[in-house]
């Protein structure tokens, strides 16, 4: 196994599929991939942690109404639409 690099970082490979890898570095161009990744990891723990919070909050009290869900997502994102929003009440 290679030894960690200068700065905490370390190399991996990763598969990604053609077309996604394409508009990757069409994005950020061929040197900012890992950049972008690194964030795209960090944003996906994030939302990870999120759930696991959410889902011990309801396993100990009640689920969250739907008033609640929407303060979250306006604390969260502000009156832009939020990433995550279902479309359920869209009829």
């Amino acid at each position: 196994m290679k030894s960690p690099r200068p700065g905490g970082t370390e190399n991996i490979s990763v598969s990604l599929p053609s077309e996604l890898l394409g508009a990757l570095r069409t994005r950020t161009g061929k040197r900012g991939v890992s950049a972008y990744v690194t964030a795209a990891v960090r944003h996906q723990l994030a939302m990870d942690s999120l759930f696991e919070i959410v889902a011990a909050y309801e396993a100990e009290h009640e689920p969250l109404s739907e008033a609640e869900i929407q303060a979250a997502q306006r604390d969260l994102f502000g009156d832009a639409p939020a990433p995550y929003a279902s479309n359920d009440s869209a009829a």
